[in-house]
C-alpha cells in the first residue's frame, strides 16, 4: 500500500458510523484523505464511532442510504473520487426477524448508490462491501472462489448475494470494463466474513457478546461452540480494501470484479476455541457456558479461497489468531479502564502499519 496515494483523495464512505466504517474512516484520516461520511447514527451504545471520535476532521452527514434524493445531493455536493459502500443491515439473526428491512437496505440501498454514481462524474473507484455469506454454501471444506454461485440460506446472506448480482448487472450495463475509457469508473465488490477487532458492539456476535458479559462479571453464553469460522482482523481486511482501491484507480478495467479477503488457514477456529482464548486473555473471573440454541440455521463451515487477492494484489493477512485476539481484547480493556480511545485506536493502526513495514 502506497500511503502517499491517499493524501488529498476525496473519499465518500457510506456506513461510516459502523464498526468497519469507523476503522476505515480513522485510518484514512491518518493517511491524509479528505473524507465525507454518509450514514444513520450509530446503532449501538457504546459505539466505535463515538468512542474514537470518528466524526472529527471529516464531513459527517446523517443520511439514510434509502433516501436516494438525499444521497445523490450529498454526492453531488462533495464530488468524491473514491467510494466505499459499507452501509448495510449486517446481522444474520436480525434478518430473520426483519427480512423486508434487510432486503431493502442491502439491495435497494446498493441500487441507490449505483444510480447516484451514474450522475456524479467525479467518481473514479468504487468498492461495494458484501459478505462471504453471499455464496451458496454447500458446507465444503475448501474455500469458495469469486466465480462460485451466489445464494444464501437466511435473508441476510441472500440479500448479500442479491447485492452482488445488482453490482454485476450495473457493471456490465453502465460501467463495463470493456468501455472503461468512456465511463472511467472502476467498480469492485469485496467479500469477507467474521471480521473482528475492538469497537464492535453489535448484538448476536461472539466477541461483543462475550466482552459485554465479561465487563458485567456475568457468564458469557455460546450458541454453537463447534462451528468453525475464519476469524480475520479488521485492519488486515481494510488493508485489502485500500490496496484494491489503488489498483482500481490506476488499472480500473483490469480489477473491476469481485474479490475475496479471508484469513490464513491457521485462523480458522471453532467458536469454543475462541471463547476459551478470550476467557484466558480477559482474566478477572471471565467464563462462558453453553447457551440456549436459537434454532436458527447457521453454517458449520464457510471459507474463502483468497488466492486471487494474494496473487494479483500482493495482499497477505499479517495477524495470527493469537495476535488478533490479544489486540482486539486490548481495545475493549482500554475502553473498560477509561483510556483515551481516540489515541488508542490511532495507536493500534500505527502499530499495524509498523508490523507491515510501512
Amino acid at each position: 500500500m502506497n500511503k502517499s496515494f491517499w493524501v488529498g483523495k476525496k473519499v465518500f464512505i457510506t456506513g461510516h458510523t459502523g464498526f468497519k466504517g469507523g476503522w476505515l474512516t480513522t485510518w484514512l484520516k491518518l493517511l491524509g484523505a479528505s473524507i465525507t461520511g454518509y450514514s444513520l447514527p450509530p446503532e449501538t451504545q457504546p459505539s466505535m464511532f463515538e468512542l474514537a471520535n470518528v466524526a472529527q476532521g471529516i464531513t459527517s452527514i446523517n443520511g439514510d442510504i434509502l433516501n436516494s434524493a438525499n444521497l445523490l445531493k450529498a454526492m453531488q455536493e462533495q464530488q468524491p473520487e473514491i467510494i466505499f459502500h459499507l452501509a448495510a443491515q449486517p446481522l444474520v439473526h436480525y434478518s430473520y426477524e426483519n427480512p423486508l428491512e434487510t432486503y431493502t437496505v442491502n439491495v435497494i440501498g446498493t441500487v441507490n448508490l449505483l444510480e447516484a454514481i451514474r450522475s456524479v462524474k467525479s467518481v473514479k473507484a468504487v468498492i461495494v462491501v458484501t459478505s462471504d455469506k453471499c455464496y451458496e454454501n454447500q458446507e465444503w471444506v475448501w474455500g469458495y472462489r469469486e466465480t462460485d454461485s451466489m445464494g444464501g440460506f437466511d435473508p441476510y446472506s441472500s440479500s448479500k448475494g442479491c447485492a452482488e448480482l445488482v453490482v454485476s448487472a450495473y457493471r456490465r450495463s453502465y460501467f463495463n470494463p470493456a468501455h472503461y475509457d468512456n465511463h472511467q469508473v472502476a467498480l469492485a465488490t469485496v467479500r469477507a466474513g467474521n471480521v473482528i477487532g475492538g469497537g464492535d458492539w453489535a448484538a448476536a456476535r461472539l466477541i461483543p457478546d462475550l466482552v459485554r458479559s465479561f465487563i458485567k462479571n456475568e457468564t458469557g453464553e455460546i450458541r454453537h461452540p463447534r462451528a468453525f469460522r475464519p476469524w480475520q482482523y479488521i485492519l488486515d481486511l481494510l488493508q485489502g480494501y485500500l490496496m484494491l482501491t489503488e489498483k482500481l484507480w490506476y488499472e480500473g478495467a483490469t480489477f473491476s470484479e469481485a474479490w475475496n479477503f479471508g484469513p490464513n488457514e491457521d485462523n480458522v477456529k471453532c467458536v469454543s476455541w475462541i471463547a476459551d482464548k478470550l476467557v484466558s486473555l480477559w482474566g478477572e473471573n471471565a467464563k462462558w457456558s453453553l447457551g440456549e440454541n436459537a434454532l436458527l440455521h447457521e453454517a458449520k463451515c464457510l471459507k474463502l479461497d483468497c488466492n486471487k487477492s494474494r496473487t494479483l494484489l500482493g495482499w497477505e493477512p499479517q495477524m495470527s489468531i493469537d495476535d488478533v485476539l490479544k489486540t482486539t481484547l486490548a481495545w475493549y480493556q482500554a475502553h473498560h479502564h477509561q483510556q483515551d480511545m481516540v489515541k488508542f485506536t490511532e495507536q493500534q493502526i500505527q502499530e499495524y502499519e509498523s508490523r507491515r513495514g510501512h
